[in-house]
């Protein structure tokens, strides 16, 4: 009567770890829709530029949101357009994605660069090679 005890006992708590291990383990399907959601969260970046002239150079100073702290950011100015086009000052902004491990919080991020260049250009930036809007200070 005693291993008819064992039996059940081990039956039970056998089932109680099935049932734990497959409430556990991820369904393709949630993977899945995560990937859709961050897709779909994607946003434009916002970087705040200030231009100022001074005898042919142009010094932009400016601020961009970064996910956390440990992000890097440098900043390349250069001339966009041609002589028959308009011109503009392209601020390309390079913030490569971090790998490591660092606290998930928004952070702003300074950067300055200078590029010699006629007075009053337009301004436009971007951020990984994708457009940003920019915001005058």
């Amino acid at each position: 009567m005693t291993h008819t005890r064992l039996w059940v006992a081990a039956t039970i708590i056998a089932g109680i770890i099935l049932v734990g291990f497959i409430l556990s383990v991820p369904h393709t399907r949630d993977i899945s829709s995560q990937a859709r959601l961050e897709e779909a969260t994607t946003t434009v970046p916002d970087v705040s530029l200030r231009d100022v002239f001074k005898k042919g150079v142009h010094t932009l100073t400016g601020s961009i949101d970064a996910p956390n702290p440990c992000t890097t950011l440098s900043a390349a100015a250069s001339l966009v357009g041609s002589a028959s086009s308009t011109q503009s000052i392209l601020v390309a902004l390079s913030m490569p994605v971090d790998t490591g491990t660092c606290l998930q919080q928004v952070t702003s991020l300074t950067f300055s660069t200078t590029i010699v260049a006629p007075a009053h250009m337009p301004l436009t930036a971007t951020v990984n090679g994708s457009p940003a809007t920019v915001t005058a200070l």
